[in-house]
């Protein structure tokens, strides 16, 4: 090797070296891991939520600017059970960070991550009622967010496992896109969300809304629409599509979303029309949750509060299996109670006549 070829290599690799110092020292001087742990801490203390982590966060350059996170819970205060458990974490960031811009996060990514529904319950009912005149809002994401290898969990009872959730940046007038993947029952589901979301003087439309539900082994379905929400239960929404199922004809589906009044609650009004299957049901969304959490509590599953009819020929919802459903639901049209139950989980029931069957109203 000559004399100036030595003298390049020497000299690269000392532009080398100091790039390498350089980046060494925005990582430890100009990111300033405790800067970003403080403004995370801050934003959850704004929400009234404690942050803790682990350990301290750790810089890193590759492939983007980041902080590296381990061990993050986060509660409702320092008593309180954590709502989320995650063993990894990291904060994206842009590179303008390095050159000393602002405290900026890009997006949010959480590996891991335990989410007690119990817990995140709790801390709701602790939170200050919404005046019922009060008008919509919308939660601000400013940065991204992924959440890998979650789990979802009612105090000691596995709800879903394998949650993963890919979201991008929630902000009015701007569009925003979710996905969701998760395991119920040993079956993967999956619903994808695109929309484009307005928030003005308390009256939130969601314009361009498409929502995709599916399962691989089970249905695929596809609901484009728009809905508008004033707050309160003032909300509505139309939605039109169809279903698909693995060796069957597709069917046609139809939601509507009531805004409840004086006289009635918030309805949601399903209508599904396919060869073999026919529904035309109103559903008030919040009994209908109730009557959900009531089927692990170890009662005699009951039929579900809805209005209408139903014929199906088979309905396959997790470990749930009935052939010949029908149903008329009326509300002054009583039936005896041994005639509204549903059957038990993992159970398969023979085709029966159709019978009215007065079910609880909300």
């Amino acid at each position: 090797m000559n004399r100036r070829l030595r003298i390049a290599s020497l000299s690269l690799g000392g532009f080398v070296a100091a790039v390498v110092l350089a980046a060494l020292i925005a990582m430890y001087v100009v990111l300033q891991p405790e800067r970003f742990t403080a403004l995370l801490q801050s934003r959850a203390r704004a929400a009234g939520l404690e942050l803790t982590l682990a350990n301290p966060a750790s810089p890193t350059l590759w492939p983007k600017p980041a902080l590296e996170l381990e061990g993050i819970t986060l509660r409702g205060n320092a008593r309180s059970a954590p709502l989320v458990i995650a063993s990894r974490g990291k904060i994206v960031l842009p590179w303008h960070t390095l050159l000393g811009g602002d405290t900026t996060i890009s997006r949010i990514e959480v590996d891991g991550a335990r989410i007690d529904l119990d817990a995140v319950s709790a801390y709701l009912d602790t939170l200050p009622p919404r005046s019922s005149t009060a008008g919509a809002v919308l939660p601000a994401i400013d940065a991204g967010f992924r959440i890998t290898h979650g789990t979802l969990a009612r105090g000691n009872t596995l709800v879903l496992s394998d949650v993963d959730i890919d979201a991008g940046r929630l902000a009015s007038g701007h569009h925003f896109d979710l996905s969701l993947g998760a395991t119920a029952s040993g079956q993967p589901y999956a619903i994808d969300l695109d929309a484009s979301p307005s928030l003005d003087h308390g009256v939130l439309s969601v314009g361009d809304l498409t929502v995709r539900v599916s399962s691989a082994t089970h249905f695929d379905s596809k609901l484009r629409g728009d809905a508008t929400w004033r707050g309160g239960a003032d909300v509505g929404a139309s939605l039109a599509g169809s279903m698909t199922r693995e060796g069957a004809l597709p069917f046609d589906l139809a939601i509507n979303v009531t805004p409840a009044d004086e006289a009635d609650p918030l309805y949601v009004a399903l209508k599904v029309d396919g060869p073999t299957d026919h529904a035309d049901v109103r559903i008030p969304p919040l009994a209908l949750a109730a009557w959900w959490t009531g089927l692990g509590s170890g009662t005699t599953p009951s039929l579900p509060p809805l209005l209408g009819t139903v014929d199906a020929s088979v309905i396959d919802a997790g470990s749930v299996h009935v052939k010949g459903l029908h149903i008329r639901a009326t509300g002054d049209s009583p039936a005896p109670a041994a005639t509204a139950t549903m059957p038990a989980p993992a159970s398969t029931v023979g085709a029966r006549p159709a019978r009215d069957a007065d079910l609880p109203q909300p």
